[in-house]
């Protein structure tokens, strides 16, 4: 992990409760955490002025959607994210999905689910129940689109779209 990654990891809280979507009783105490994560890795996102996402869940924390953004020499390119809190969550990683771009690149798979798995997998299970849905979107779909997204605009399979 090099030293903008161990950086952005400090600043975002780590998780205590081992819980996912079939624990009823302590469910709702990691959907909390969850969500006080997420809200403080965006804040310290944009003050950096690195905001690049915005998600959001259904109202059990089961099922998450958003957009998230790359920028590339000066272009925003946005996309839409989802994805789905697995039965054996905390123990297993969400798989993030970006359905547009199913098929245009090898480091995707099953319904526009990136491939986190020689990277992200083994440390989110090093980190259990400690890293959650703001790690995984740290460590997982941001290297992800920062290797991806301009390896996809060079290949012309993804064109840049004016914003409405």
């Amino acid at each position: 992990m090099d030293e903008s990654a161990k950086k952005t990891l400090s600043s975002i809280p780590l998780l205590k409760t081992k819980a996912g979507p079939r624990d009823k009783d302590l469910w709702p105490q990691r959907l909390k955490e969850e969500y006080q994560a997420l809200i403080q890795y965006v804040q310290n996102n944009k003050a950096a002025d690195n905001d690049w996402f915005r998600l959001e869940s259904n109202s059990d924390g089961t099922r998450w959607f958003g957009k998230c953004w790359y920028y590339h020499n000066q272009m925003k390119y946005e996309f839409d994210v989802e994805f789905d809190i697995p039965i054996t969550f905390p123990a297993t990683a969400p798989e993030i999905a970006i359905p547009e771009l199913d098929g245009k690149t090898a480091k995707m798979y099953r319904g526009g689910k990136i491939c986190l798995s020689d990277h992200f997998k083994p440390l989110w299970a090093k980190n259990v129940p400690k890293f959650g849905i703001a790690h995984a979107m740290a460590l997982g779909l941001g290297p992800w689109l920062a290797v991806e997204i301009p390896d996809l605009i060079s290949k012309e399979l993804i064109k840049y779209k004016e914003s409405e």
